[in-house]
């Protein structure tokens, strides 16, 4: 009989194990994947590539108890050496081989130069061949910056006093409606996969009071554009008892200060391996929506063509306004007008034309959508009812409201297309790690 007791300890060393005070000198064992390897003649550098980085190993004839030939990239192996400090390694410090064992090889040679600083390949070959292409170091250190974007928010909400939800992604009803669904068979009746977690995170702010997700939703956009994704991750929170929707804005700048930190703090590798220079958000300036239409259109001189809605290159515009004006990388756009609006969204009592909602955008795109939500059941019956919209499929949804809930709103964060913006990627599929568009289901 045996027991399963914990975590079991390793007598291999992780990078950070082997860069501790002390470790110079004495034989360790660790194991890794052959990241490239510089033959030099008589010595030669094998690097291997850990989840924490790269370490420089050094192959010696006649002191390496090996065949250098018996080794190739892609190889997963497990090396015995001596650490000693090196200016030009990685990290200070390479790791003098005495034997390695190969774990596995490969079957076939690497279909795309992973070893290399800079992929130089394109787009389509990186998605084609995605499982080597985030091998390569730059390409990896892009999601371990995504990493950090959610591993924020999960940590700033939780300080918050929100909980963390799951909801379906399987549903009778969307929360945005349109012609955008994904529509399917659920054991012989009609679904859809869900556009937003709206409904049930509304619904949990009358059990919890602050609610967050972080999870997939779905749009059925024929778009083909650098901008766009049919499946993407979305960042979600909830919150109640809320003055007005200026509560949700001053929450997700908090989140947005807490997490550059972090970024700066805890993935300053990742960062200098990107160049990434992080951008600002001590202060982010909020504009009405027609006032800075108006005055996007008379500095840049661009006529208006759609009142209702932002155009692509209106967005860019008005960050590049709100960067010349206020040296603001970030700018909340507020009041969207009704129309352009979910039917849960709060009138301006002021001009009901208007929503108490807003949009935030960061250098050129919107990548936030939120407001306050209507919380009165009469008021939201009538709102469905001014938009002939049928009860049939929110039954559940409207008796959280029938029997009480407090004055709330929230908002949703596109989370590839923050990473995008933050890595200055001009295709928000360099942001998602298989990502789904018009023509993309694999790998």
């Amino acid at each position: 009989m045996e027991f399963v007791t914990g975590v079991k300890q390793k007598d291999t060393l992780e990078l950070n194990e082997l860069l501790r005070e002390g470790m110079t000198g004495n034989c360790v064992r660790l194991n890794g994947a052959v990241h490239a390897i510089r033959n030099m003649g008589t010595v030669a550098f094998v690097i291997l590539r850990k989840r924490e980085g790269l370490i420089q190993c050094v192959f010696e004839e006649g002191v390496s108890k090996f065949n250098l030939k018996d080794l190739k990239e892609a190889d997963t192996v497990e090396v015995t050496g001596i650490p000693a400090e090196s200016e030009k390694a990685p990290h200070g410090i390479e790791i003098r081989i005495e034997e390695i064992k190969v774990l596995s090889e490969p079957a076939e040679p690497m279909p795309l130069p992973v070893s290399k600083w800079k992929l130089h390949t394109s787009l389509e070959a990186k998605l084609n061949y995605r499982p080597i292409s985030l091998r390569n170091v730059r390409e990896r250190a892009k999601f371990r910056i995504q990493e950090g974007i959610v591993r924020g928010f999960r940590d700033f909400l939780y300080g918050e006093g929100f909980t963390e939800i799951h909801t379906p992604k399987i549903g009778a009803k969307s929360a945005e409606g349109g012609a955008n669904l994904f529509r399917l068979e659920y054991f012989h009746r009609p679904a859809i996969l869900q556009q937003s977690p709206q409904f049930y995170k509304q619904m949990m702010v009358g059990v919890f009071d602050r609610v967050f997700e972080t999870a997939p939703v779905f749009r059925a956009e024929k778009h083909n554009t650098k901008r766009h994704l049919n499946e993407y991750t979305s960042l979600d929170f909830e919150m109640g008892y809320i003055d007005g929707f200026e509560d949700i804005m001053a929450m997700e700048t908090g989140f947005l200060q807490y997490t550059l930190k972090l970024l700066e703090n805890d993935y300053a590798g990742e960062l200098n391996i990107l160049g990434i220079e992080l951008p600002g958000a001590e202060k982010i300036p909020a504009v009405r929506f027609d006032d800075i239409k108006r005055k996007v259109s008379e500095k840049y001189g661009r006529g208006i063509k759609n009142p209702y809605d932002l155009e692509p290159e209106e967005e860019q515009l008005i960050s590049q306004f709100a960067k010349e004006e206020w040296d603001a990388d970030f700018v909340f756009v507020t009041h969207y007008p009704s129309r352009k609006r979910p039917f849960y969204a709060m009138d301006d009592p002021a001009d009901p034309t208007f929503t108490l909602s807003f949009d935030l955008l960061f250098r050129g795109m919107e990548i936030t959508t939120g407001g306050q939500r209507i919380h009165d059941y009469h008021e939201l019956k009538k709102k469905m009812e001014a938009r002939d919209m049928a009860e049939e499929g929110m039954e559940q949804y409207l008796s959280a409201f029938k029997h009480g809930m407090p004055p709330h709103g929230g908002l949703g964060i596109g989370l590839e297309r923050l990473t995008m913006k933050i890595l200055g990627e001009d295709n928000v599929r360099e942001a998602a790690l298989f990502p789904r568009d018009l023509s993309r289901l694999e790998p």
